[in-house]
């Protein structure tokens, strides 16, 4: 970073478009400062009172003067307000494909990190330059706010639900991850770093820390330790909907609505089944599992979950086992 720059450095490949924004921004505001303040100052040395016992002739105004002061400054408020909106969706919309899933809680006072391959970091992040990268977000505990200056990317983690953001890193090195929000006496030591590598040296740090387990393997084993595979992986779910080809497709609800299978429903229906309740099958039979998964747990479940999707096969070490076998695609409702 120079020592004549106001930004910290740039290692995304949105951070030069949000600085773009907030120079215009700052432009907008401080010549729109310097005239009106200059203005007031004119006018206030101009008319000024120079006899105590004049009296000056009343203004009705200029409507074009009006409606010049008003429509500019509306028109100079509708682009940022544009040009905010466009970066804004640009960056909660992670591409569909091909996307490099990590998986953070946030929880007084660290950043717990995990990877699909099953690599576990504390505070630490290591990412791949050149390739998009999905964060989902959680907390177990209060608000924090995960944020990398260098990537200029910011976000609150809220207790109860998931979080997304993406971005993709341009630049190797080193950068501070930050918790931007104040979430307890411990707060300002809420701190981490990233890693940005080449493809080359990312694939080399994740075969020199391979584990037993990936994510989906882990989530396999809560499956069913918590005797998940009793009603969800049958060949006849009479209590409850299969899980093959669920994520990321449309679920039909008692209700009536249609909603989308993501993140954030499967970790509803894990934790409070009848809140959504799929079309044809009985509330209040699942038990509830408030309390008793944490948040990383809740991830590896889900990662399971999304392995059974979209035809992709279940971890290699479950294929055998009879309890664990993956049925063909069914529908997500009862026939």
């Amino acid at each position: 970073m120079s020592i004549f720059s106001i930004f910290p450095d740039r290692a995304s490949t949105t951070a030069g478009q949000v600085d773009l924004l907030y120079t215009f921004l700052m432009v907008v505001g401080i010549v729109m400062t310097v005239i009106i303040f200059s203005v007031v100052a004119f006018f206030a040395f101009k008319y000024r009172r120079k006899d105590p016992t004049y009296r000056p002739k009343a203004i009705h105004g200029s409507l074009p003067l009006e409606i010049t002061w008003s429509v500019i400054p509306f028109f100079v408020m509708l682009v940022m307000f544009a040009w905010g909106t466009k970066l804004y969706f640009q960056n909660y919309t992670p591409p569909r494909k091909d996307t490099l899933d990590i998986y953070v809680v946030g929880k007084q006072w660290m950043w717990k990190v995990q990877y699909p391959d099953g690599q576990r970091e504390i505070n630490e992040l290591h990412v791949p330059t050149g390739r998009a990268v999905k964060l989902t977000l959680a907390s177990e505990d209060v608000l924090h706010s995960f944020y990398i200056p260098a990537f200029r990317l910011k976000h609150d983690v809220v207790p109860g639900s998931y979080e997304t953001y993406w971005f993709e890193a341009t630049t190797p090195g080193r950068y501070h991850i930050f918790c931007a929000e104040y979430c307890g006496t411990n707060h300002s030591e809420m701190k981490g770093w990233v890693t940005v590598m080449s493809p080359n040296d990312y694939q080399a740090w994740l075969q020199n820390g391979v584990p037993d387990e990936s994510m989906a393997d882990q989530g396999h084993k809560l499956f069913d330790r918590y005797a998940c595979v009793t009603c969800h992986v049958t060949d006849q779910p009479e209590h409850a909907p299969p899980l093959t080809n669920v994520f990321g497709h449309p679920v039909q609800l008692e209700d009536g609505r249609t909603v989308i299978a993501d993140e954030a429903f499967l970790r509803e229906s894990i934790l409070n089944p009848s809140a959504k309740v799929v079309k044809g099958y009985q509330p209040n039979i699942m038990p509830v599992f408030e309390g008793q998964i944490n948040e990383e747990g809740l991830l590896q479940l889900i990662v399971y979950i999304k392995s059974l999707s979209d035809s992709t096969a279940a971890p290699e070490t479950h294929r055998d086992s009879p309890a664990g076998a993956i049925p063909p695609a069914k529908p997500i409702h009862k026939q």
